[in-house]
């Protein structure tokens, strides 16, 4: 059964950097040793109670499902607040196919914080929501779109948060926030054939991006995929291809998570691969990019909501958006620290 998930093969080797004061060695004996504890940089406070009422805010739009009515107004609504807080904001329009062959008008939205600088940080969450609760208990709603609160929105909130409080305390650093539209169109469960391969049904808008990303010579030093990062009882794994592609950042992240208190919810182990928006980021942008991703394990879902209609708000906590979202504005303000001392 191919889902959201699936264990892929790694096609590249990842990239060595530096996002922080560290260090990573290996012992005698080839394992590798524990991070050091890193420098704290000063960073704004992110709020996740302001992130839980974007969560909100997009979700009273309905399901953004690609192509919607919803999706149209949600996507106009998403370009007004990066404007509000002072990002530059373009978009990427084109018409994709779905699985079933049905075209649909893709729309990807890049909101620029410093867009003259060249040196880029890249963070991305995808905006769009399933159009079939595939996963629910109930099989009567399988055809069902779901509301997206977790699966979409709670990754949109945490970087427009991230935009918020980068504007209290202001940087020259370069960021890119883009919401990746078309993630969740993958072949739903119902509709699957053993004969056919439909692990590359999923991630449509991130394809896009990174093949335009390429061809116009677009670069980021890093980047982070948000994605599923409100969740109740969440807690986040290392993804494997993350670690692959990525792993200095990987490690950096979840060392700077637990010395801020996240450890409970950083677990410093190894996930599962996963098909997701990074994997085109990685393999065609060529940019080092990881997932923060719950539960990503063999034989574990993402949590009770995936794909279901309880993705709602109410199974949203504000105390796990503040956790990833503090985290990353730890590692976006390391970064700016670093690069303003010429290391």
């Amino acid at each position: 059964m191919i889902m959201k998930k699936l264990f892929i093969p790694i096609l590249a080797a990842c990239a060595m950097l530096s996002v922080g004061s560290c260090k990573q060695q290996k012992s005698q004996t080839g394992e590798r040793e524990t991070i050091d504890t890193i420098a704290l940089a000063k960073t704004p406070v992110f709020s996740g109670d302001s992130a839980m009422r974007w969560v909100e805010a997009q979700c009273d739009f309905g399901p953004r499902v690609t192509g919607s009515q919803a999706s149209q107004q949600c996507g106009d609504y998403l370009i007004k607040e990066f404007e509000r807080l002072g990002l530059t904001v373009t978009e990427q329009k084109a018409e994709l196919t779905r699985f079933d062959g049905q075209r649909l008008p893709m729309r990807n939205i890049i909101a620029s914080l410093n867009p003259d600088n060249l040196d880029r940080l890249l963070i991305c969450a995808h905006w769009d929501s399933r159009p079939w609760a595939d996963q629910d208990a109930d099989e009567s709603k399988h055809h069902t779109p779901i509301l997206g609160a977790n699966d979409g929105a709670s990754g949109v909130a945490v970087m427009l948060e991230l935009a918020r409080a980068i504007q209290q305390m202001p940087i020259t650093t370069g960021i890119d926030f883009v919401c990746f539209d078309a993630e969740d169109m993958g072949a739903p469960e119902w509709a699957e054939n053993d004969t056919v391969d439909t692990s590359d049904t999923w991630c449509l808008g991130s394809a896009y991006w990174a093949e335009q990303a390429y061809m116009n010579g677009y670069g980021a030093r890093f980047g982070i995929l948000l994605d599923m990062v409100g969740g109740k009882g969440t807690y986040f794994a290392k993804e494997g291809v993350s670690m692959y592609f990525a792993r200095p950042v990987n490690d950096i992240l979840w060392q700077l998570a637990k010395q801020l208190g996240y450890g409970d919810l950083f677990q410093d182990r190894e996930g599962g691969q996963l098909i997701d928006d990074h994997v085109k980021v990685n393999t065609i942008a060529r940019i080092p990019c990881i997932d923060i991703v719950p539960n990503v394990t063999t034989g574990i879902s993402f949590g009770p909501t995936w794909h279901t209609t309880q993705d709602t708000p109410e199974n949203i906590d504000p105390a796990v958006l503040k956790a990833v979202g503090q985290s990353v504005l730890q590692m976006i303000y390391n970064d700016a620290a670093m690069t303003a001392a010429g290391e």
